[in-house]
């Protein structure tokens, strides 16, 4: 008994930290301007992201003008999103 306790712990902090960890669909996101670091620049036109709530997702540019060519890993970008794709962006 006293060893399935610290188990059950261990396993309460696994299921804490695992959501945590995924990535969340740009599309949940709800409308408006973040602050996001850059993990990887997946394409010209995709992004990895962290937001400020340590929520990871993936981004894409809204429009075919929009690429993050000169985007760089740890690059912090202020991003407005509608609908889970990036209209507009600026480094900071």
């Amino acid at each position: 008994m006293l060893k399935t306790i610290p188990l059950l712990g261990f396993i309460s902090v696994l299921a804490f930290l695992g959501p945590a960890r995924a990535d969340v669909n740009a599309s949940l996101i709800p409308d408006g301007t973040y602050t996001v670091k850059v993990r990887k620049v997946v394409d010209a036109h995709h992004l990895s992201v962290i937001m400020q709530n340590a929520v990871t997702t993936t981004l894409a540019a809204g429009r075919r003008s929009i690429t993050f060519a000169k985007i760089k890993p740890n690059d912090s970008l202020k991003v407005s999103i509608s609908r889970g794709k990036v209209l507009v962006f600026t480094k900071i």
